[in-house]
């Protein structure tokens, strides 16, 4: 479809429709149960229009005698940040309550590195291939029973990791636990998607990096605790209890936010012409790839820190949990920065890209760093590098997503999870290739992630384009 001239500061406060089936804007006005921990059919919205807060949301319900609309506001928005808070910190903790564990767990199965490092893999792989069901079964049967299917299958496959007795089996098992868990992540974006725009959608991913960013924070922390008194298989044991606990939040408070009238009828054909016109989108698929790059950059630190800093530097676990905590704490601090104070006064794309430069950076001096060029360094320099490399994040990850997200209104499900898919393939793909020299050398993590981090800027900049007054590209095309 030709570009319609907009500028790019419309683009960002207008959705660009990814299909033609949105109701029509003469249709009776019907049920919208939009708000978390409303009644779904408090509320009333026109089909095809979409309320651009949650907080405007909220405050359009009607509300118990004596109890202001702006209680009922802040109330609904703070169940909302908490319920998808939980649901994007489950694939960090998934991930990083094992990571302490990886050393233990090749003695344990009689398994190479290698081949555990597999199991990051595998579970990396599931949660990318699972949103690219989850997400168009969204769309079509709404945000909240596809979920609670993909956390009761989370919870099984979990339970079964904890008693794997091979490493064959657990690679397998983690794979069906990051299918399942894909649910999650998918859908917790589409759920923002369809209560907040602009500005607002920014602000709150940045919001939710607070949340989820605690996982990373205290998952190894509990991870090393865990190891002190059972083996690594008692990890599983509790993630299979926070996955329970997450399962019956979610039952109780999470009420659907897809209207009826906004959901799309087709089967699979209608599902990949849909992801076809968000692919032919050059600026959606710009975001979409270097937000994936970054994502990659990361998950090379998260694949092989573990050994890096036990194996290479001696460190113990706990010591390992602390700094993994620490670059998690940095990632969340600019995130904040990034949603309560560059948010609205500077531009989305002039923060990403300042993020992306920083990335590139820090990945630049860790590959000096551990390939001897400044001779032999110690601990300290290397977990400085990777600290600013993990904070830069805090302004990557939310604003690509957003960028990206707000190209599109009706497909919300699907756009997450081409996004999501994208990102976990390309973190399973460069997962392994951290380890390819052994456990001895940290080189290969840093060539990964300055390879990520500078073809992440190259995309950002060929693709998106973000010095250009007006968004001279396609829109995505309509399913």
């Amino acid at each position: 479809m030709p570009d319609n001239g907009a500028s790019r500061a419309q683009q960002e406060h207008e959705h660009i429709p990814t299909s033609s089936r949105s109701a029509a804007s003469g249709a009776p006005a019907t049920a919208t149960p939009t708000a978390v921990g409303a009644p779904a059919a408090s509320m009333t919205t026109a089909p095809g229009a979409t309320p651009t807060t949650a907080g405007a949301q909220a405050a359009s319900m009607n509300t118990a005698p004596g109890l202001p609309a702006t209680a009922t506001a802040r109330r609904a928005g703070i169940l909302v940040t908490l319920v998808l808070g939980g649901l994007t910190a489950l694939p960090p903790l998934s991930m990083d309550m094992y990571l302490p564990a990886l050393p233990e767990v090749t003695d344990s199965l009689h398994a190479p590195a290698s081949t555990v490092q597999l199991t990051l893999t595998a579970c990396l792989t599931g949660m990318a291939l699972g949103q690219l069901v989850v997400g168009p079964m969204s769309d079509r049967w709404g945000r909240r029973t596809p979920l609670l299917l993909g956390m009761i299958v989370y919870v099984i496959a979990t339970a079964i990791c904890a008693v794997a007795p091979t490493a064959e089996l657990l690679i397998g098992f983690r794979l069906l636990q990051g299918l399942a868990g894909a649910a999650g992540i998918v859908i917790s974006r589409a759920v923002v998607r369809d209560l907040y725009d602009g500005d607002e959608m920014a602000r709150f991913f940045s919001t939710l990096m607070l949340i989820s960013g605690v996982a990373p924070v205290i998952a190894p922390v509990i991870g090393g605790q865990v190891l002190q008194f059972t083996d690594w298989r008692g990890i599983f044991v509790v993630l299979t209890v926070i996955g329970v606990l997450l399962t019956l939040v979610v039952w109780k408070w999470l009420h659907e936010t897809l209207p009826v009238s906004q959901r799309h009828t087709g089967g699979i054909g209608d599902a990949l012409r849909t992801m076809r016109g968000l692919l032919a989108d050059r600026v959606f698929t710009g975001y979409m790839i270097a937000g994936s790059l970054a994502f990659a950059a990361l998950f090379a630190y998260v694949s092989a820190s573990p050994f890096v800093v036990q194996e290479i530097y001696g460190a113990s676990p706990q010591t390992f949990s602390l700094l993994f905590g620490i670059n998690s704490v940095g990632l969340i601090a600019v995130g904040q920065i990034n949603g309560k104070l560059l948010v609205g006064r500077v531009s989305l794309d002039k923060a990403l890209g300042f993020g992306l430069a920083v990335i590139s950076v820090a990945a630049v001096a860790l590959l000096l760093m551990t390939s001897g060029v400044f001779g032999e360094v110690g601990l300290l320099p290397v977990a400085a590098g990777l600290f600013v490399l993990m904070s830069a994040m805090g302004l990557a990850m939310p604003n690509t997503n957003t960028q990206a997200l707000m190209r599109t209104r009706h497909a919300a499900g699907s756009a997450s999870a081409l996004l999501g898919t994208s990102q976990f393939l390309i973190g399973a793909i460069a997962s392994p290739l951290v380890g390819i020299a052994g456990e001895k050398t940290a080189v290969p993590m840093a060539v990964v992630q300055v390879v990520c981090a500078l073809a992440s800027m190259a995309c950002f900049l060929l693709l998106c384009r973000p010095w250009r007054s007006t968004a001279g590209t396609r829109k995505p095309a309509e399913g």
